[in-house]
């Protein structure tokens, strides 16, 4: 049985690099579960934010609001909105498969 389930949302195109096994192991188990490279690689990051009980400590430091980015986000074509974006809260747990499902049409 997988461990991750995908649900899609609203997404923005960024570039990352990985190593060549990584890369090849996330092709694999997108093929596994039946979705895309990019749906596993935000499910197990959301995974294993979700886990981490020193970074969910870390996300309610003052700290965690001024971290410089470095991901590179490509921006397309699509109007700018004006005002700012909450920043989404990060739950400190993974939705199970079985309440997932209970949320879809």
């Amino acid at each position: 049985m997988p461990l991750l389930e995908v649900i899609q949302s609203r997404q923005i195109s960024a570039s990352v690099r990985f190593d060549e096994t990584t890369a090849t192991l996330v092709d694999q188990y997108a093929a596994f579960i039946h979705a895309t490279a990019d749906d596993v690689v935000n499910k197990a990051l959301h995974y294993v934010f979700a886990k981490d009980r020193d970074f969910q400590d870390y996300l309610k430091s003052s700290d965690a609001r001024y971290v410089t980015p470095t991901l590179r986000v490509r921006r397309t074509g699509l109007p700018i909105d004006t005002k700012p974006k909450p920043i989404p809260k990060v739950i400190a747990g993974v939705e199970s498969i079985e309440s997932a499902r209970v949320g879809k049409p």
